[in-house]
């Protein structure tokens, strides 16, 4: 989900997570949604704590990232990526596999073929979890990227 945001991998990710669901095997879906929100929130969290490393209009970026990562909106991420792709990229990549490989280790389950906050009440397994395995992807990429990224020059 991360490595294209929105792009044909993201987009083949997610079909075979749809096609999980219809197969009957919820947990690949939920790893895909996990995956998929964590970029924009960690761009998001990551403009907050970094606030220095950010122009304005990316702080204000940021902001609204919150907004689209909690709706599963993976390409608010991109102009960061395109911006800086060496540091962001590899830190959402990294934080979006933990995210996801944190939902199958819960034993979580989306059988709605969807995502965002909208979808939390459908998870079957531990929805708590869930929003943890989310949130600690994201934060290990917005502390990856923070660490990486140079300071801006005054």
């Amino acid at each position: 989900m991360a490595v294209d945001m929105g792009g044909p991998i993201n987009k083949t990710a997610f079909t075979f997570g749809i096609a999980m669901i219809e197969a009957g095997n919820l947990g690949p879906h939920a790893a895909v949604m996990a995956g998929g929100m964590v970029p924009p929130l960690a761009l998001a969290l990551a403009t907050t704590l970094f606030r220095n490393k950010f122009t304005k209009e990316e702080k204000d970026a940021g902001k609204t990232n919150y907004a689209l990562g909690s709706f599963f909106i993976t390409e608010g991420a991109i102009p960061f990526a395109a911006a800086d792709p060496g540091r962001v990229i590899p830190s959402i990549i990294v934080g979006s596999a933990i995210a996801g490989a944190l939902s199958l280790w819960f034993g979580v389950g989306l059988p709605a073929p969807h995502g965002g906050i909208f979808v939390i009440p459908t998870v079957e397994g531990s929805w708590l979890l869930y929003i943890v395995a989310i949130l600690i992807g994201a934060i290990i990429s917005a502390l990856m990227i923070g660490f990486w990224k140079k300071p801006l020059q005054k």
